[in-house]
């Protein structure tokens, strides 16, 4: 543009020479950079004209200056969004609305695999057991105040351990004389036999279920020889002199007196009431 007129700023000549009209009035190029140009926002120097300028709602930028707040990727041909006044690529943008992570406070990408427990998020590789510090990914969890473990992690550190097999009981379970067992690790010491729900008896820190305990241990009777188990009806017995009867069994052997914490008298290997035995 070429006028014989005068810069309205600083009043030079402008014949054959290139300006603005700003305003309807004619103004030099140095002029027009000083007192009219468009100050970018990103580094809040004008904007001369030979330069190319970039504008979005009421903001201007140099176009090597329009760039991604975050990092710092030129946008001036590439598709762009804002959030609270800053000018963002798209990638970054996603970010910043992403939720962070709970482990490495990162953000969380769309698309990308993720955990949700109490209300946090964590990356799938973030989402670690606090011991062994492996991820727990798809496995099953359980969690000890503010921490979590994998399950075999929580069995070492917490589980109570079966007396017979050594390995954590997960559930269930049998407690005798205060020590845990797996339910299908106390067993009849001779057949092998379950007895947790069962009656079974100890016999020299040894448990036997009640078929086994009469076959194989109990005392036999010197009245009837059946086996006295202290079950049921032979929870009494009577010893004399290393012999064993239930009390139900110690009778004269005569007149068949019930003898139990009355006077008797032996002969031989007879049991005798007082009267039978003063005849």
């Amino acid at each position: 543009m070429s006028d014989s007129s005068h810069c309205s700023y600083c009043q030079e000549d402008l014949g054959g020479k290139r300006f603005i009209r700003n305003e309807g009035r004619p103004v030099c190029i140095r002029c027009h950079t000083k007192f009219c140009a468009n100050s970018c926002t990103q580094c809040h120097r004008p904007i001369p004209v030979e330069s190319k300028e970039l504008s979005h709602k009421g903001r201007y930028w140099h176009e090597e200056c329009f760039r991604c707040a975050k990092c710092y990727k030129p946008l001036a041909k590439e598709p762009f969004s804002t959030k609270d006044d800053r000018i963002m690529c798209g990638k970054c943008c996603s970010r910043e609305d992403a939720p962070r992570c709970h482990g490495c406070y990162k953000p969380i990408l769309a698309g990308k695999e993720s955990v949700e427990y109490k209300g946090n998020s964590w990356h799938d590789e973030c989402f670690t057991c606090c011991s062994c510090k492996r991820p727990i990914g798809s496995q099953s969890f359980l969690s000890k105040e503010t921490d979590t473990y994998c399950s075999p992690c929580y069995d070492r550190k917490f589980a109570k351990h079966c007396v017979s097999c050594k390995k954590a009981i997960i559930s269930g379970g049998v407690n005798y004389q205060d020590q845990p067992w797996h339910g299908h690790c106390f067993v009849c010491s001779s057949c092998s036999k379950p007895l947790a729900g069962t009656s079974f008896t100890n016999h020299q820190d040894q448990v036997f279920c009640v078929a086994c305990y009469k076959s194989s241990v109990a005392k036999k009777c010197s009245g009837c020889q059946n086996p006295i188990t202290g079950f049921g009806k032979g929870v009494n017995v009577v010893n004399y002199e290393g012999n064993s009867w239930h009390e139900y069994c110690f009778n004269c052997k005569r007149c068949s007196l019930s003898l139990a914490n009355k006077r008797f008298v032996a002969n031989g290997k007879d049991i005798l009431c007082s009267d039978c035995g003063n005849k």
